[in-house]
């Protein structure tokens, strides 16, 4: 009998601490935005980038390899390419540039892109628990559009942000923009990333933030409040215990 009342009681306590949303039961601290960086964080699109920014800046006539690809992604074009050339570049030509290798990493995603295990499942999750979920990503908002779209995922986000004249990250502005849009405090959203940069901007943006290792290793990410391999090892306790 003892035994019994003490699991009621237990019951008891961690269903106040709940509530009940579309039939399903949600925690009461949780995020009120989900603001996901894209490249690295919905799908893998590194050998992509890479392979389209080889082609490009090849004929070009510009260095590139993999240390630099490492050092670039979640950059905007505005400062990818003044780094790749080593000096200030006129705001036409790096325009040309950055045209040709967005263009050709747009038609090289069709067909080639899945989501990263465990996203499709947060997406639903996040959604059922009421969150307000935005894209902010330092990618063109062409590549943003194409990305969602071939994912199948755009009725997810209430917004697709990228950070426009803004700086890029690992200025927070582009966070910032997008918590703004939602309606929501910088507080109360949950930042995803893979990016150092992209981490760095949610921690100057003051906002939580849960890192995935698509492309950097967890010690290059230790800013972020949780790391994880893949969302799919992400736990509803470890983003509750966040809020």
């Amino acid at each position: 009998m003892t035994t019994i009342l003490n699991t009621l009681a237990l019951l008891l306590v961690t269903e106040k601490n709940k509530g009940i949303r579309h039939g399903r039961i949600v925690p009461m601290s949780y995020p009120k935005a989900i603001l996901w960086d894209m490249d690295g964080v919905l799908a893998d699109t590194s050998p992509l980038h890479f392979q389209t920014w080889e082609l490009v800046l090849s004929e070009q006539g510009i260095p590139f390899d993999r240390q630099k690809f490492q050092h670039i992604f979640g950059l905007k074009n505005y400062d990818i390419l003044p780094y790749l050339v080593g000096k200030p570049l006129q705001a036409h030509w790096i325009k040309l540039v950055a045209d040709q290798k967005e263009a050709a990493f747009r038609q090289a995603l069709v067909g080639h892109l899945r989501p990263l295990p465990g996203v499709l499942d947060w997406l639903e999750h996040f959604q059922t628990w009421g969150c307000k979920q935005a894209v902010a990503s330092s990618a063109p908002p062409e590549n943003i559009d194409a990305l969602v779209d071939e994912l199948g995922i755009r009725r997810y986000f209430e917004v697709l942000v990228n950070p426009g004249d803004l700086p890029g990250k690992p200025n927070p502005d582009v966070f910032l923009l997008a918590a703004s849009t939602v309606g929501i405090s910088p507080q109360d959203c949950l930042v995803i990333e893979d990016s150092i940069v992209g981490v760095e901007a949610a921690r100057r943006a003051g906002m939580h933030c849960i890192a995935v290792t698509t492309t950097n290793p967890p010690e290059a990410l230790s800013q972020a409040d949780i790391i994880v391999d893949t969302l799919a090892q992400l736990s509803a306790n470890q983003v509750e215990s966040l809020f």
